[in-house]
Protein backbone atom coordinates (compact mmCIF):
# COMPACT_ATOMS: atom_id res chain seq x y z
CA UNK A 1 0.00 0.00 0.00
CA UNK A 2 1.51 3.18 -0.92
CA UNK A 3 0.99 6.73 0.77
CA UNK A 4 0.37 9.53 -1.35
CA UNK A 5 0.27 13.14 -0.38
CA UNK A 6 -2.91 15.40 -1.09
CA UNK A 7 -1.51 18.30 -3.28
CA UNK A 8 0.23 20.91 -1.03
CA UNK A 9 -1.02 24.59 -1.34
CA UNK A 10 1.24 27.21 -1.63
CA UNK A 11 2.11 28.17 2.02
CA UNK A 12 1.50 32.03 1.10
CA UNK A 13 -2.09 31.21 0.28
CA UNK A 14 -2.45 29.20 3.72
CA UNK A 15 -0.91 31.39 5.69
CA UNK A 16 -3.27 34.39 4.41
CA UNK A 17 -6.23 31.72 5.08
CA UNK A 18 -4.59 31.58 8.98
CA UNK A 19 -4.48 35.45 9.04
CA UNK A 20 -8.18 35.60 7.85
CA UNK A 21 -9.97 33.23 9.88
CA UNK A 22 -7.62 33.29 12.80
CA UNK A 23 -7.74 29.09 12.62
CA UNK A 24 -4.24 27.05 12.47
CA UNK A 25 -2.25 26.01 10.05
CA UNK A 26 -3.43 22.89 9.51
CA UNK A 27 -7.08 23.74 9.66
CA UNK A 28 -6.16 26.65 7.05
CA UNK A 29 -4.52 23.66 4.73
CA UNK A 30 -7.41 21.59 4.91
CA UNK A 31 -9.79 24.65 3.79
CA UNK A 32 -7.62 25.42 1.17
CA UNK A 33 -6.59 21.94 -0.18
CA UNK A 34 -10.65 21.71 -0.95
CA UNK A 35 -10.81 24.50 -2.62
CA UNK A 36 -11.41 27.18 -0.20
CA UNK A 37 -9.42 29.67 -0.30
CA UNK A 38 -11.12 33.39 0.94
CA UNK A 39 -13.39 34.18 3.80
CA UNK A 40 -15.96 34.19 1.79
CA UNK A 41 -15.65 30.72 0.08
CA UNK A 42 -14.96 29.47 4.13
CA UNK A 43 -17.79 31.04 5.38
CA UNK A 44 -20.22 29.36 3.00
CA UNK A 45 -19.06 26.19 3.16
CA UNK A 46 -19.10 25.88 7.50
CA UNK A 47 -22.25 27.76 7.21
CA UNK A 48 -24.63 26.28 4.10
CA UNK A 49 -27.77 28.08 3.57
CA UNK A 50 -30.81 26.52 1.85
CA UNK A 51 -30.67 30.30 -0.03
CA UNK A 52 -27.36 29.09 -1.65
CA UNK A 53 -29.44 26.95 -4.33
CA UNK A 54 -29.08 27.71 -7.64
CA UNK A 55 -32.55 29.66 -9.16
CA UNK A 56 -34.09 26.08 -10.81
CA UNK A 57 -35.11 28.17 -14.23
CA UNK A 58 -31.34 28.52 -15.22
CA UNK A 59 -31.24 24.40 -16.03
CA UNK A 60 -32.19 24.64 -20.19
CA UNK A 61 -35.68 23.14 -20.39
CA UNK A 62 -36.95 23.98 -16.96
CA UNK A 63 -39.52 26.33 -17.84
CA UNK A 64 -41.05 23.81 -20.61
CA UNK A 65 -41.12 21.18 -18.17
CA UNK A 66 -43.06 23.06 -15.16
CA UNK A 67 -45.55 24.09 -18.24
CA UNK A 68 -46.30 20.58 -19.42
CA UNK A 69 -46.62 19.31 -15.75
CA UNK A 70 -48.78 22.19 -14.94
CA UNK A 71 -51.19 21.58 -18.09
CA UNK A 72 -51.26 18.14 -17.09
CA UNK A 73 -52.40 18.89 -13.19
CA UNK A 74 -54.87 21.31 -14.65
CA UNK A 75 -56.35 18.54 -17.32
CA UNK A 76 -56.66 16.01 -15.27
CA UNK A 77 -54.11 13.81 -17.35
CA UNK A 78 -52.49 10.41 -16.09
CA UNK A 79 -48.99 10.99 -15.02
CA UNK A 80 -46.64 8.53 -14.29
CA UNK A 81 -43.25 8.81 -13.17
CA UNK A 82 -40.49 6.54 -14.16
CA UNK A 83 -37.30 5.98 -12.58
CA UNK A 84 -34.24 3.35 -12.43
CA UNK A 85 -34.44 0.43 -10.03
CA UNK A 86 -31.09 1.92 -8.07
CA UNK A 87 -30.76 3.95 -4.71
CA UNK A 88 -31.07 7.17 -7.01
CA UNK A 89 -33.53 6.05 -9.05
CA UNK A 90 -36.03 4.95 -6.64
CA UNK A 91 -35.50 7.71 -4.21
CA UNK A 92 -36.03 10.42 -7.18
CA UNK A 93 -39.42 8.11 -8.05
CA UNK A 94 -40.43 8.55 -4.26
CA UNK A 95 -39.82 12.40 -4.33
CA UNK A 96 -41.48 13.23 -7.56
CA UNK A 97 -44.53 10.64 -7.05
CA UNK A 98 -44.94 11.98 -3.17
CA UNK A 99 -44.97 15.39 -4.46
CA UNK A 100 -47.18 15.60 -7.38
CA UNK A 101 -49.21 12.92 -5.16
CA UNK A 102 -50.04 17.07 -3.19
CA UNK A 103 -51.47 18.32 -6.53
CA UNK A 104 -53.38 15.69 -8.09
CA UNK A 105 -54.63 11.89 -7.68
CA UNK A 106 -53.81 10.99 -11.45
CA UNK A 107 -50.30 10.21 -11.04
CA UNK A 108 -48.79 6.73 -10.90
CA UNK A 109 -44.84 5.52 -10.97
CA UNK A 110 -43.38 2.92 -13.03
CA UNK A 111 -39.85 0.83 -12.03
CA UNK A 112 -38.70 -1.44 -14.60
CA UNK A 113 -37.39 -4.74 -13.47
CA UNK A 114 -33.97 -5.29 -13.60
CA UNK A 115 -33.93 -8.87 -15.40
CA UNK A 116 -36.40 -8.60 -17.56
CA UNK A 117 -36.49 -4.82 -18.86
CA UNK A 118 -33.23 -3.89 -18.13
CA UNK A 119 -31.43 -0.57 -17.19
CA UNK A 120 -33.40 2.77 -18.62
CA UNK A 121 -36.97 3.06 -20.05
CA UNK A 122 -38.48 0.51 -21.79
CA UNK A 123 -40.69 -0.33 -24.20
CA UNK A 124 -43.29 -2.44 -21.64
CA UNK A 125 -43.20 0.43 -19.76
CA UNK A 126 -44.09 2.95 -22.14
CA UNK A 127 -47.06 0.29 -23.36
CA UNK A 128 -48.13 -0.22 -19.42
CA UNK A 129 -48.47 4.14 -19.61
CA UNK A 130 -50.52 3.84 -22.46
CA UNK A 131 -52.57 0.77 -21.20
CA UNK A 132 -53.37 3.56 -18.32
CA UNK A 133 -54.11 6.31 -20.30
CA UNK A 134 -51.03 8.13 -19.77
CA UNK A 135 -50.35 11.14 -21.50
CA UNK A 136 -46.97 12.16 -19.50
CA UNK A 137 -44.24 10.35 -18.70
CA UNK A 138 -41.47 11.81 -16.51
CA UNK A 139 -38.15 9.61 -16.66
CA UNK A 140 -35.75 9.71 -13.75
CA UNK A 141 -32.04 9.07 -13.72
CA UNK A 142 -32.36 7.92 -17.26
CA UNK A 143 -33.30 8.39 -20.25
CA UNK A 144 -30.73 11.17 -21.59
CA UNK A 145 -30.18 8.48 -24.82
CA UNK A 146 -33.46 7.02 -25.17
CA UNK A 147 -33.97 8.02 -28.58
CA UNK A 148 -36.09 5.03 -29.97
CA UNK A 149 -38.36 4.78 -26.62
CA UNK A 150 -39.31 8.42 -26.69
CA UNK A 151 -40.50 8.39 -30.24
CA UNK A 152 -42.26 4.98 -29.51
CA UNK A 153 -44.10 7.03 -26.52
CA UNK A 154 -44.58 9.68 -29.10
CA UNK A 155 -46.70 7.35 -31.94
CA UNK A 156 -48.76 6.35 -28.81
CA UNK A 157 -49.93 10.01 -27.90
CA UNK A 158 -47.03 10.25 -24.91
CA UNK A 159 -45.35 12.99 -23.87
CA UNK A 160 -41.76 12.69 -22.08
CA UNK A 161 -40.10 15.17 -19.55
CA UNK A 162 -36.10 13.13 -19.11
CA UNK A 163 -34.77 14.30 -15.84
CA UNK A 164 -31.33 12.64 -16.02
CA UNK A 165 -27.42 13.36 -14.97
CA UNK A 166 -25.79 11.35 -17.13
CA UNK A 167 -23.30 12.21 -20.33
CA UNK A 168 -25.38 12.25 -23.59
CA UNK A 169 -24.96 11.30 -26.66
CA UNK A 170 -24.82 12.87 -29.54
CA UNK A 171 -28.07 13.96 -30.02
CA UNK A 172 -30.94 14.16 -27.25
CA UNK A 173 -34.65 12.53 -27.28
CA UNK A 174 -36.73 14.03 -29.03
CA UNK A 175 -38.64 14.93 -25.61
CA UNK A 176 -40.89 17.93 -24.49
CA UNK A 177 -38.23 18.65 -22.02
CA UNK A 178 -34.76 17.43 -21.62
CA UNK A 179 -33.64 18.36 -18.05
CA UNK A 180 -29.85 17.18 -18.02
CA UNK A 181 -27.37 19.72 -16.85
CA UNK A 182 -24.67 18.22 -18.47
CA UNK A 183 -26.25 18.94 -21.74
CA UNK A 184 -23.39 21.21 -24.01
CA UNK A 185 -26.31 24.08 -24.61
CA UNK A 186 -27.09 24.07 -20.68
CA UNK A 187 -25.75 26.71 -18.77
CA UNK A 188 -26.92 25.87 -15.38
CA UNK A 189 -24.20 26.70 -12.63
CA UNK A 190 -23.72 23.42 -10.86
CA UNK A 191 -23.33 19.75 -13.41
CA UNK A 192 -23.25 17.30 -10.73
CA UNK A 193 -26.31 16.84 -9.50
CA UNK A 194 -27.92 13.24 -9.00
CA UNK A 195 -30.83 12.05 -11.03
CA UNK A 196 -32.84 12.74 -7.50
CA UNK A 197 -31.25 16.20 -7.15
CA UNK A 198 -32.73 17.25 -10.66
CA UNK A 199 -35.58 15.83 -9.20
CA UNK A 200 -35.78 17.91 -6.61
CA UNK A 201 -35.23 21.22 -9.31
CA UNK A 202 -38.03 20.32 -11.04
CA UNK A 203 -40.40 20.29 -7.79
CA UNK A 204 -38.69 23.48 -6.71
CA UNK A 205 -39.48 25.18 -9.69
CA UNK A 206 -43.06 23.83 -9.86
CA UNK A 207 -43.28 24.76 -6.14
CA UNK A 208 -41.84 28.70 -7.51
CA UNK A 209 -44.34 28.63 -10.41
CA UNK A 210 -47.13 27.66 -8.01
CA UNK A 211 -45.90 30.23 -5.42
CA UNK A 212 -45.69 27.77 -2.54
CA UNK A 213 -43.70 28.22 0.81
CA UNK A 214 -39.87 26.73 0.97
CA UNK A 215 -39.94 25.14 4.00
CA UNK A 216 -42.28 22.59 2.61
CA UNK A 217 -39.56 21.37 0.07
CA UNK A 218 -37.42 20.19 3.26
CA UNK A 219 -39.59 17.22 3.86
CA UNK A 220 -38.11 16.03 0.82
CA UNK A 221 -34.16 16.24 1.25
CA UNK A 222 -33.31 13.06 3.43
CA UNK A 223 -34.36 11.45 -0.34
CA UNK A 224 -31.75 13.92 -2.09
CA UNK A 225 -29.10 13.08 0.80
CA UNK A 226 -29.73 9.21 0.56
CA UNK A 227 -29.08 9.50 -3.62
CA UNK A 228 -26.27 11.99 -3.63
CA UNK A 229 -24.44 9.78 -0.96
CA UNK A 230 -25.72 7.16 -3.01
CA UNK A 231 -24.37 7.49 -6.19
CA UNK A 232 -20.79 8.62 -4.91
CA UNK A 233 -21.68 12.21 -6.52
CA UNK A 234 -19.24 15.16 -5.16
CA UNK A 235 -20.14 16.88 -1.93
CA UNK A 236 -19.46 20.46 -2.90
CA UNK A 237 -22.01 22.96 -4.21
CA UNK A 238 -25.14 22.05 -4.21
CA UNK A 239 -24.65 18.30 -3.47
CA UNK A 240 -23.46 19.82 -0.07
CA UNK A 241 -26.01 22.23 0.90
CA UNK A 242 -28.83 19.36 -0.04
CA UNK A 243 -26.82 17.00 2.07
CA UNK A 244 -26.52 19.09 5.16
CA UNK A 245 -30.00 20.21 5.45
CA UNK A 246 -31.06 16.45 4.01
CA UNK A 247 -29.40 14.38 6.92
CA UNK A 248 -30.48 17.52 9.46
CA UNK A 249 -34.42 16.64 8.41
CA UNK A 250 -33.56 13.18 8.64
CA UNK A 251 -32.18 13.68 11.85
CA UNK A 252 -35.14 15.94 13.04
CA UNK A 253 -38.44 14.38 11.06
CA UNK A 254 -37.29 11.28 9.25
CA UNK A 255 -39.57 9.75 6.80
CA UNK A 256 -41.87 7.19 7.65
CA UNK A 257 -40.01 4.51 6.07
CA UNK A 258 -36.37 5.51 6.90
CA UNK A 259 -37.60 5.53 10.59
CA UNK A 260 -36.96 1.59 10.90
CA UNK A 261 -33.66 1.58 9.67
CA UNK A 262 -32.73 4.88 11.53
CA UNK A 263 -33.41 3.09 14.78
CA UNK A 264 -30.53 0.70 14.43
CA UNK A 265 -27.95 3.55 14.36
CA UNK A 266 -26.25 5.23 17.36
CA UNK A 267 -25.93 9.10 17.64
CA UNK A 268 -25.57 11.70 14.58
CA UNK A 269 -26.44 10.48 11.37
CA UNK A 270 -23.36 10.62 9.00
CA UNK A 271 -22.97 10.54 4.83
CA UNK A 272 -20.85 7.04 5.46
CA UNK A 273 -24.42 5.98 7.83
CA UNK A 274 -26.39 6.76 4.24
CA UNK A 275 -23.87 4.64 2.28
CA UNK A 276 -23.08 1.52 4.08
CA UNK A 277 -26.68 1.19 5.94
CA UNK A 278 -29.53 2.40 4.26
CA UNK A 279 -28.51 2.89 0.79
CA UNK A 280 -27.55 -1.21 0.45
CA UNK A 281 -31.19 -2.03 1.54
CA UNK A 282 -32.88 0.31 -0.64
CA UNK A 283 -30.67 -1.18 -3.40
CA UNK A 284 -31.34 -4.79 -1.95
CA UNK A 285 -35.36 -4.38 -3.60
CA UNK A 286 -34.00 -4.11 -6.71
CA UNK A 287 -31.02 -6.59 -6.40
CA UNK A 288 -32.88 -9.04 -4.73
CA UNK A 289 -37.04 -8.73 -6.21
CA UNK A 290 -38.12 -5.52 -7.50
CA UNK A 291 -37.46 -2.08 -7.36
CA UNK A 292 -40.85 -0.41 -6.90
CA UNK A 293 -40.49 -2.37 -3.49
CA UNK A 294 -37.58 0.65 -2.47
CA UNK A 295 -40.54 2.68 -3.59
CA UNK A 296 -43.50 1.58 -1.51
CA UNK A 297 -40.60 1.94 1.46
CA UNK A 298 -40.30 5.44 0.74
CA UNK A 299 -43.93 6.41 0.42
CA UNK A 300 -45.37 4.98 3.06
CA UNK A 301 -48.16 6.79 5.12
CA UNK A 302 -47.93 5.07 7.97
CA UNK A 303 -45.40 3.25 10.41
CA UNK A 304 -46.92 -0.22 9.93
CA UNK A 305 -46.63 0.02 6.29
CA UNK A 306 -42.88 1.25 6.53
CA UNK A 307 -42.81 -1.17 8.96
CA UNK A 308 -44.20 -4.17 7.16
CA UNK A 309 -42.01 -2.82 3.56
CA UNK A 310 -38.89 -2.03 5.94
CA UNK A 311 -39.23 -6.06 7.57
CA UNK A 312 -38.65 -7.51 4.03
CA UNK A 313 -36.56 -5.16 2.76
CA UNK A 314 -34.07 -5.81 5.37
CA UNK A 315 -34.99 -10.15 4.37
CA UNK A 316 -34.04 -9.06 0.51
CA UNK A 317 -30.16 -7.28 1.89
CA UNK A 318 -29.87 -10.55 4.50
CA UNK A 319 -30.21 -12.55 1.64
CA UNK A 320 -27.91 -10.25 -0.88
CA UNK A 321 -25.33 -10.49 1.67
CA UNK A 322 -25.12 -14.06 1.88
CA UNK A 323 -25.34 -14.33 -1.64
CA UNK A 324 -22.57 -11.83 -1.42
CA UNK A 325 -20.40 -13.90 0.28
CA UNK A 326 -21.09 -17.16 -1.58
CA UNK A 327 -20.54 -15.88 -4.96
CA UNK A 328 -17.02 -14.13 -3.99
CA UNK A 329 -15.75 -17.45 -2.51
CA UNK A 330 -16.48 -18.88 -5.34
CA UNK A 331 -14.95 -16.53 -7.97
CA UNK A 332 -11.71 -16.32 -6.00
CA UNK A 333 -11.43 -20.32 -5.94
CA UNK A 334 -11.55 -19.96 -9.19
CA UNK A 335 -9.22 -17.16 -9.74
CA UNK A 336 -6.94 -19.91 -7.96
CA UNK A 337 -7.71 -22.60 -10.03
CA UNK A 338 -7.06 -20.95 -13.11
CA UNK A 339 -3.80 -19.87 -11.40
CA UNK A 340 -4.77 -16.13 -12.98
CA UNK A 341 -3.21 -14.43 -10.29
CA UNK A 342 -0.92 -12.91 -11.74
CA UNK A 343 -2.80 -11.49 -14.87
CA UNK A 344 -3.78 -7.71 -15.47
CA UNK A 345 -7.21 -8.36 -14.60
CA UNK A 346 -9.88 -10.60 -13.66
CA UNK A 347 -12.55 -11.69 -15.70
CA UNK A 348 -14.32 -14.68 -13.78
CA UNK A 349 -17.80 -16.11 -14.93
CA UNK A 350 -20.69 -18.37 -14.08
CA UNK A 351 -24.23 -19.65 -15.05
CA UNK A 352 -26.09 -19.54 -11.55
CA UNK A 353 -24.64 -16.46 -10.23
CA UNK A 354 -26.87 -13.87 -9.67
CA UNK A 355 -27.23 -11.02 -12.18
CA UNK A 356 -28.02 -8.31 -9.02
CA UNK A 357 -25.18 -8.95 -6.69
CA UNK A 358 -22.01 -8.98 -9.44
CA UNK A 359 -21.42 -5.72 -9.41
CA UNK A 360 -20.71 -6.22 -5.85
CA UNK A 361 -18.60 -9.33 -6.00
CA UNK A 362 -16.36 -7.14 -8.52
CA UNK A 363 -15.56 -4.70 -5.63
CA UNK A 364 -15.05 -7.73 -3.66
CA UNK A 365 -12.70 -9.45 -5.74
CA UNK A 366 -11.01 -5.62 -6.36
CA UNK A 367 -9.66 -5.86 -2.58
CA UNK A 368 -8.14 -9.07 -2.63
CA UNK A 369 -6.50 -8.79 -6.05
CA UNK A 370 -6.22 -4.98 -7.09
CA UNK A 371 -6.88 -4.72 -11.18
CA UNK A 372 -9.71 -4.22 -13.55
CA UNK A 373 -12.18 -6.78 -13.02
CA UNK A 374 -15.16 -8.21 -15.23
CA UNK A 375 -17.82 -10.58 -13.03
CA UNK A 376 -20.34 -12.23 -15.78
CA UNK A 377 -23.31 -14.23 -15.06
CA UNK A 378 -24.75 -16.73 -17.91
CA UNK A 379 -28.29 -16.56 -19.36
CA UNK A 380 -28.75 -18.98 -21.82
CA UNK A 381 -26.27 -17.77 -24.43
CA UNK A 382 -25.93 -14.75 -23.12
CA UNK A 383 -23.58 -13.38 -20.57
CA UNK A 384 -24.25 -10.18 -18.50
CA UNK A 385 -21.42 -8.63 -16.87
CA UNK A 386 -20.19 -5.82 -14.12
CA UNK A 387 -16.98 -4.23 -14.35
CA UNK A 388 -15.03 -2.33 -11.87
CA UNK A 389 -11.62 -0.21 -12.28
CA UNK A 390 -9.01 0.62 -9.71
CA UNK A 391 -7.67 3.97 -9.17
CA UNK A 392 -6.20 6.07 -12.30
CA UNK A 393 -7.47 3.63 -14.98
CA UNK A 394 -10.13 3.93 -17.28
CA UNK A 395 -11.91 0.59 -17.69
CA UNK A 396 -14.74 2.58 -20.24
CA UNK A 397 -12.08 3.13 -22.46
CA UNK A 398 -10.57 -0.23 -22.37
CA UNK A 399 -13.89 -1.85 -23.08
CA UNK A 400 -14.12 0.14 -26.32
CA UNK A 401 -10.76 -1.21 -27.34
CA UNK A 402 -12.66 -4.62 -27.08
CA UNK A 403 -16.29 -3.63 -28.40
CA UNK A 404 -15.83 -6.01 -31.59
CA UNK A 405 -16.68 -8.83 -29.01
CA UNK A 406 -19.57 -7.41 -27.21
CA UNK A 407 -22.88 -6.76 -27.86
CA UNK A 408 -23.41 -3.40 -25.62
CA UNK A 409 -21.96 -2.20 -22.86
CA UNK A 410 -22.06 1.45 -20.72
CA UNK A 411 -20.90 2.95 -18.52
CA UNK A 412 -18.06 5.75 -17.15
CA UNK A 413 -13.94 4.90 -16.55
CA UNK A 414 -14.60 3.26 -12.97
CA UNK A 415 -17.56 1.38 -13.52
CA UNK A 416 -19.81 -0.31 -16.44
CA UNK A 417 -22.00 -2.97 -17.92
CA UNK A 418 -21.68 -5.28 -20.51
CA UNK A 419 -23.52 -8.59 -22.30
CA UNK A 420 -21.39 -10.54 -24.71
CA UNK A 421 -22.81 -13.45 -26.40
CA UNK A 422 -21.18 -17.12 -24.93
CA UNK A 423 -19.11 -17.62 -27.96
CA UNK A 424 -17.18 -14.58 -27.58
CA UNK A 425 -15.96 -15.15 -23.78
CA UNK A 426 -12.74 -16.13 -24.53
CA UNK A 427 -11.94 -13.55 -27.41
CA UNK A 428 -13.46 -10.55 -24.80
CA UNK A 429 -10.94 -12.16 -22.33
CA UNK A 430 -8.17 -12.20 -23.99
CA UNK A 431 -8.62 -8.85 -25.72
CA UNK A 432 -9.58 -7.32 -22.14
CA UNK A 433 -6.35 -8.26 -20.72
CA UNK A 434 -4.43 -7.04 -23.52
CA UNK A 435 -6.38 -3.51 -23.36
CA UNK A 436 -5.06 -3.36 -19.85
CA UNK A 437 -1.79 -4.32 -20.16
CA UNK A 438 -1.46 -1.51 -22.90
CA UNK A 439 -2.85 1.37 -21.11
CA UNK A 440 -2.65 0.47 -17.14
CA UNK A 441 -0.15 3.10 -15.13
CA UNK A 442 2.35 0.95 -13.53
CA UNK A 443 1.11 3.59 -10.47
CA UNK A 444 -2.38 2.01 -10.87
CA UNK A 445 -1.62 -2.08 -10.36
CA UNK A 446 -0.38 -0.63 -6.39
CA UNK A 447 -3.58 0.32 -3.96
CA UNK A 448 -3.28 3.39 -2.44
CA UNK A 449 -3.93 5.78 0.36
CA UNK A 450 -3.84 9.33 0.35
CA UNK A 451 -3.38 11.63 3.44
CA UNK A 452 -3.72 16.17 3.70
CA UNK A 453 -1.03 16.64 6.33
CA UNK A 454 2.02 15.29 8.17
CA UNK A 455 1.15 15.96 12.00
CA UNK A 456 2.95 15.74 15.41
CA UNK A 457 0.71 13.99 18.20
CA UNK A 458 0.95 17.25 20.34
CA UNK A 459 -0.99 19.50 16.96
CA UNK A 460 -4.25 16.64 17.92
CA UNK A 461 -6.59 17.98 20.19
CA UNK A 462 -10.57 18.57 20.50
CA UNK A 463 -10.43 21.91 18.76
CA UNK A 464 -8.96 20.53 15.88
CA UNK A 465 -11.34 17.39 15.93
CA UNK A 466 -14.70 20.02 16.60
CA UNK A 467 -13.58 22.02 13.33
CA UNK A 468 -13.08 18.83 11.29
CA UNK A 469 -16.78 17.37 12.40
CA UNK A 470 -17.71 21.32 11.09
CA UNK A 471 -16.35 20.31 7.46
CA UNK A 472 -19.30 17.69 7.18
CA UNK A 473 -20.93 16.02 5.50
CA UNK A 474 -17.85 14.23 4.19
CA UNK A 475 -17.72 12.36 0.74
CA UNK A 476 -16.15 12.67 -2.47
CA UNK A 477 -13.85 16.40 -3.05
CA UNK A 478 -14.72 16.76 0.35
CA UNK A 479 -13.17 13.76 2.17
CA UNK A 480 -12.97 13.58 6.17
CA UNK A 481 -9.30 14.47 6.79
CA UNK A 482 -6.62 11.75 7.09
CA UNK A 483 -3.26 12.57 8.81
CA UNK A 484 0.03 11.10 8.92
CA UNK A 485 2.49 10.75 11.76
CA UNK A 486 6.17 9.57 11.75
CA UNK A 487 8.50 7.98 13.92
CA UNK A 488 5.68 6.23 16.81
CA UNK A 489 6.76 3.81 19.33
CA UNK A 490 4.19 1.96 21.23
CA UNK A 491 3.82 2.83 24.94
CA UNK A 492 3.80 -0.56 26.77
CA UNK A 493 0.21 -0.21 26.61
CA UNK A 494 -1.00 -1.66 23.65
CA UNK A 495 -2.78 -4.51 23.09
CA UNK A 496 -5.05 -6.83 20.76
CA UNK A 497 -8.76 -6.63 21.19
CA UNK A 498 -11.98 -8.47 19.75
CA UNK A 499 -13.02 -11.42 20.26
CA UNK A 500 -10.72 -13.37 18.03
CA UNK A 501 -7.92 -10.77 19.19
CA UNK A 502 -8.26 -9.42 15.43
CA UNK A 503 -7.82 -5.81 16.17
CA UNK A 504 -5.34 -3.39 18.24
CA UNK A 505 -6.05 -0.44 20.69
CA UNK A 506 -2.83 1.07 19.91
CA UNK A 507 -1.44 3.39 22.58
CA UNK A 508 1.77 5.45 21.20
CA UNK A 509 3.80 8.26 21.34
CA UNK A 510 6.28 10.43 19.09
CA UNK A 511 9.14 12.92 19.05
CA UNK A 512 6.85 15.23 20.97
CA UNK A 513 6.59 13.21 23.94
CA UNK A 514 2.32 13.53 23.71
CA UNK A 515 0.79 9.96 23.85
CA UNK A 516 -2.34 9.25 22.36
CA UNK A 517 -4.34 6.04 22.01
CA UNK A 518 -6.20 4.54 18.78
CA UNK A 519 -8.22 1.69 16.93
CA UNK A 520 -6.66 -0.35 14.47
CA UNK A 521 -9.41 -2.42 13.19
CA UNK A 522 -8.16 -5.60 10.91
CA UNK A 523 -4.75 -4.97 12.33
CA UNK A 524 -3.71 -7.06 15.29
CA UNK A 525 -1.05 -8.98 13.66
CA UNK A 526 1.54 -5.96 14.13
CA UNK A 527 1.07 -6.40 17.88
CA UNK A 528 4.03 -8.56 18.23
CA UNK A 529 6.43 -6.15 16.11
CA UNK A 530 5.18 -3.07 18.45
CA UNK A 531 5.98 -4.66 21.58
CA UNK A 532 9.77 -5.22 19.92
CA UNK A 533 9.86 -1.48 20.30
CA UNK A 534 10.28 -1.36 16.19
CA UNK A 535 9.04 2.80 15.29
CA UNK A 536 6.60 2.99 12.96
CA UNK A 537 3.77 5.56 10.40
CA UNK A 538 0.07 5.68 10.95
CA UNK A 539 -2.26 7.07 8.77
CA UNK A 540 -5.44 7.94 10.69
CA UNK A 541 -8.50 9.99 10.91
CA UNK A 542 -9.67 11.50 14.22
CA UNK A 543 -12.69 10.06 16.17
CA UNK A 544 -14.41 10.47 19.51
CA UNK A 545 -14.92 7.16 21.43
CA UNK A 546 -18.05 7.05 23.67
CA UNK A 547 -17.94 4.58 26.47
CA UNK A 548 -20.01 4.27 29.51
CA UNK A 549 -20.79 7.92 28.74
CA UNK A 550 -17.21 8.89 28.67
CA UNK A 551 -15.72 10.65 25.58
CA UNK A 552 -11.93 10.53 24.51
CA UNK A 553 -10.48 11.72 21.23
CA UNK A 554 -9.04 8.60 19.12
CA UNK A 555 -7.24 8.14 16.32
CA UNK A 556 -8.75 6.12 13.71
CA UNK A 557 -5.73 4.08 12.18
CA UNK A 558 -6.37 3.93 8.49
CA UNK A 559 -2.88 1.57 7.84
CA UNK A 560 0.37 1.11 10.23
CA UNK A 561 3.82 0.79 8.58
CA UNK A 562 7.01 0.03 10.18
CA UNK A 563 10.18 2.36 9.62
CA UNK A 564 13.08 -0.16 10.21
Amino acid sequence: MQWLPISVPSTDTVAAMQQNLGVSTTVAQLLVQRGYDSFEKAKAFFRPQLSMLHDPFLMKDMDRAVARILHAIATQEQIVVYGDYDVDGTTAVALLFSYLKTKTPHVHFYIPDRYTEGYGISRLGIEVASQNNAGLIIALDCGIKALEQVNFAKRLGIDFIICDHHLPGDKLPEAVAVLDPKRSDCHYPYDALCGCGIGFKLIQALHIKQKGNPKELENYLDLVATAIAADIVPITGENRVLTHFGIAQMQIKPRLGFAPFLKQLNGTITVSDLVFKIAPRINAAGRMKHGKYAVELLIANTSQEALQWAQQIDAYNEDRKALDDQITQEALTQIKTLQEENTATTVVWSDHWHKGVIGIVASRLIETYYKPTVVLSKNGNTFTGSVRSVKGFDVYAALEACSAFLDQFGGHQFAAGLTLDASQLAAFKNAFEHAVQQRIDPASKIPSMTYDRILGLDEIDLKLYRIIEQMAPFGPHNMRPVFRTQFCRDTGQSRRVGQDQLHLKLVCTDPSGVVQSGIAFGMGHHYDSLKKGTPFEILYSLDLNTFNGFKELQLKIKDLKFME
